[in-house]
């Protein structure tokens, strides 16, 4: 069986191709899926990629999560499909209350683009199931808000519940308790801000994102 990975494509999108190319290198089929279509094709799992989806003229993700795409998005999600929103894709997500909390401005006021070392917290997830628990990925980061906030009681429950998935371990952007990634209550929704797309090729440097692109095929069984 062959995995089918949809890839949403907004106005703005600029991870989209990384996206498709970091699938197929998996050995999944990736499936583009236009933002104006409510149809998911009938994939096995969605990827919200990163960008600037309309421009982040609102905010970044809150025209996005309007978009024809994302109803079927929602009710995927909602079903216990598996999601991954990669930076963008996190905020789109969050706008579409897939997922708890808000990505504010960096700390710092500035554009952030680095690689950072984070550490996995949690395996028990579509999107981390081919990692280790403790583990550290360094990979990029590319974003003017990516400094995660979330009201004291929901950041408690989130550590509770082992909902952060991924951490920091320098953080770039002043995220609360150091917060790269979340997932959802039913663990099946991850949203993280690092890129794991641009480090899953020999010739981009590293493959250490592939550890999370191709974590979905071990949850299918493939």
């Amino acid at each position: 069986m062959t995995l089918r990975v949809g890839i949403t494509v907004f106005p703005g999108s600029n991870c989209d191709r990384d996206a498709m190319h970091a699938v197929a290198l998996t050995g999944a089929e990736p499936v583009e899926l236009w933002h104006a279509d409510a149809d998911l094709k009938g994939v096995d799992a969605v990827i919200v990629p990163g960008g600037f989806s309309y421009g982040d003229y609102l905010r970044p993700g809150a025209i996005a999560r309007f978009a024809n795409v994302m109803g079927e998005v929602e009710r995927f999600a909602r079903e216990g499909g598996p999601v991954l929103g990669v930076c963008n894709g996190f905020q789109v997500l969050a706008e579409a209350h897939l997922l708890p909390g808000a990505l504010l401005q960096n700390t710092s006021l500035r554009f952030v683009s680095r690689r950072v070392p984070c550490r996995v917290e949690r395996t028990d997830t579509p999107w981390t199931a081919a990692c280790e628990a403790g583990e550290t990925l360094t990979l990029p980061v590319a974003h003017n808000e990516g400094n995660y906030f979330a009201d004291e009681r929901t950041l408690a429950r989130l550590e509770d519940e082992g909902r952060v998935v991924l951490r920091y371990l320098e953080n770039p952007n002043g995220s609360a308790n150091d917060i790269a990634g979340v997932c959802s209550e039913g663990r099946n929704v991850v949203g993280i801000m690092p890129h794991p797309e641009r480090v899953s090729d020999p010739d981009l440097g590293s493959e250490a994102g592939l550890k999370i692109i191709s974590s979905v095929l071990v949850g299918a069984g493939v």
